[in-house]
């Protein structure tokens, strides 16, 4: 087989035009057979190998700047590039990553895991090389998803201005745009990027200029002729407003085509250039064509029936769409929003059930926010539901549109905490000391999915900004009734059990781990109690400080940062000589947290329940 003697992309340039395809398949099924072991970002990889595979064979990788934006489509590019054999280890803990990793390998430009960065960074690297005076190509690939992303159109807005040569591959997955990939849309980009044609354009230009008078205003005016005759033929764009000349579309999967265009246009020295290439997201799997966007981000599954492998337990994300549909049914208030992320926020249901009141504002998570902060505003009760490590994005929304003004919008935080096996760009580990800090913020947090379910029920009766955080997956029960709310005051802490001697404190996420610390403790003949956190709120109260002023010493189990989170809100409010009571605090140390499954990650870092124990055990006695 071709793959078995692949190991470069030097090695890929040997290869025959007319054998490609024939690799493109082989490609495929070594995908394939690793993500149904392994798990991982399925999809978007089949649809862009064929893509993959062309760029590395023209473009001089990695001389040439090949930026890839999000890196959930790298999987071949990985295989490509000297990771063949390391590619079974994709996304295990020590082994490759899931996306673009700089330590990696000199092929991986830069660490992406977020989206609608890729045609920034390729502009700066156009002008590092401008500014340096080296000669070698950058090219951006953006999906047609990234692209509704506002920092990608910032960037588009600069390239335009700035006119710096560079190559952005669009790729359109049959999702939006253009996908028109038929015989006079071929011959056109034939035509558009063939030599005669630039050569012609470059000759009547220098022809304009010099003419007596008018010679400095007839390239404007001819430019403007120009796209009126293209435009009779091709479809508009909004690129060539930009001031971005456009090429295509051009068929993915049509391995010797994308050579030849891009050979062409790799040979156009002049201003930013965006070729349009249609792909099919899940190209080569029957059961990711079919349904890709399971197959986005796929569990390990079965080859031959394409179905997951164990029992899928209930969800936060689950409990939180059922809640809101139930809710939607009581309340006419009620209204949804997603960035693009609806069947993995558990927005679906929502979605077909209420479809007047759900909105997927695309990959746009700034003006998710400040859109609800207008819905609150009018009397309306958004929730928008986000990953963890998208919110991010929103950090001025949060305080200039919804906070200052005190606006009840509801913001579902999903994916809270560790993730797994996506790594240090997914770790949702930053919204407790985001919103900890805004004034007007309510953040909450439940131990299970029933909580969850009577939080969502409370912030609909709020009159104040609500954020509720939750992990991923299991939602620690096998069932919650989404219609029946409990009366539950999560502003004060909940105690499970006393002690004078030592209390636990936890964020209530860690309330099963908490009472096994307790239960091993009490192995050891130690007496403790423990303590859930629901809310930050709840520090303030008066419960917790007599709680604090009665009990010996404490410690406090969190999932997040130590740094910027519970245990350092908590030594915020204590006198300084009260501190010492902190026994010791548990929670991740300040540094980007690596790909790995959750518990293993856990147990590294000092977290299970036995090193706790043991930690406590220790420290108990040294004091």
């Amino acid at each position: 087989m071709l793959l078995d003697s692949l190991n470069s992309v030097e090695d890929l340039r040997k290869i025959k035009v007319e054998d490609l395809s024939s690799l493109a398949d082989q490609v495929r099924r070594y995908m394939i057979d690793v993500v149904s072991k392994n798990g991982g970002h399925l999809a978007p990889s089949l649809g862009v190998v064929d893509l993959t595979i062309a760029l590395h064979y023209v473009f001089n990788t990695p001389s040439d700047r090949l930026i890839w934006d999000v890196g959930h489509q790298t999987y071949a590019h990985k295989i490509l590039t000297g990771r063949k054999n390391d590619f079974l280890s994709l996304r295990q803990f020590e082994g490759l990553s899931g996306f673009p990793k700089v330590a990696e390998s000199n092929f991986d430009l830069y660490d992406t895991g977020h989206t609608s960065t890729s045609l920034s960074l390729a502009l700066g690297e156009a002008v590092a090389r401008d500014l340096s005076r080296k000669k070698h190509r950058v090219i951006a690939v953006i999906g047609d998803g990234a692209l509704t992303g506002g920092l990608a159109f910032e960037a588009l807005n600069n390239i335009g201005h700035l006119k710096k040569d560079m190559i952005i591959i669009l790729n359109d997955n049959e999702h939006s745009i253009s996908k028109n990939v038929g015989a006079m849309s071929k011959y056109l980009t034939e035509l558009i990027s063939g030599s005669a044609y630039n050569r012609l354009v470059r000759k009547v230009r220098r022809m304009c200029r010099k003419i007596p008078l008018v010679g400095k205003y007839f390239p404007y005016l001819y430019d403007r002729i120009r796209m009126g005759i293209k435009n009779i033929f091709v479809p508009a764009n909004f690129f060539e407003d930009f001031g971005i000349r456009y090429f295509g579309p051009v068929d993915g999967r049509d391995i010797e085509h994308m050579i030849h265009i891009f050979k062409r246009i790799k040979s156009i020295n002049a201003g930013p250039k965006v070729i349009h290439v249609i792909t099919k997201k899940g190209y080569g799997y029957k059961f990711a064509e079919k349904e890709p966007v399971r197959f986005h981000g796929t569990q390990p599954f079965d080859v031959d029936t394409g179905k997951e492998y164990g029992k899928k337990k209930l969800s936060f994300s689950a409990v939180a769409g059922k809640t809101l549909c139930s809710l939607a049914e009581k309340d006419s208030r009620i209204v949804a929003v997603t960035a693009a992320m609806s069947a993995g926020t558990g927005l679906d249901e929502f979605s077909k059930k209420f479809p007047s009141k759900f909105f997927d504002v695309g990959i746009a998570e700034q003006h998710a926010v400040t859109f609800c902060a207008a819905l609150a505003k009018n009397g309306y009760k958004p929730y928008f539901a986000v990953y963890s490590s998208f919110m991010q994005r929103a950090f001025d929304q949060l305080i200039h549109d919804v906070a200052v003004m005190n606006l009840p919008s509801v913001f579902l935080i999903d994916r809270a905490g560790i993730v797994g096996d996506d790594g240090e760009t997914h770790h949702g580990m930053f919204d407790v000391s985001v919103f900890k800090t805004i004034p007007n913020f309510e953040l909450l947090i439940p131990s299970d999915g029933e909580d969850l379910r009577d939080m969502i029920y409370y912030a609909s009766k709020a009159d104040h900004p609500v954020a509720i955080r939750y992990p991923r997956g299991y939602c620690g029960i096998e069932s919650v009734d989404c219609t029946k709310p409990r009366k539950t005051d999560f502003s004060l802490p909940l105690k499970l059990s006393s002690s004078k001697d030592l209390i636990i404190i936890a964020s209530a996420d860690m309330k099963i781990c908490a009472k096994e610390v307790s239960e091993l403790l009490s192995n050891s003949k130690i007496k403790s109690g423990v303590v859930l956190i629901h809310s930050i709120n709840a520090l303030e109260s008066a419960e917790f400080r007599t709680l604090i002023k009665n009990t010996d010493s404490f410690a406090v189990i969190e999932s997040e940062y130590s740094r910027g989170g519970l245990s350092e809100s908590i030594l915020s409010i204590l006198p300084k000589h009260k501190r010492s009571k902190m026994l010791a605090s548990f929670g991740f140390p300040r540094k980007f947290i690596e790909h790995g499954p959750v518990d293993l990650l856990y147990d590294k870092y000092g977290l299970s329940s036995q090193k706790i124990a043991s930690d406590i055990i220790e420290k108990l006695k040294k004091k």
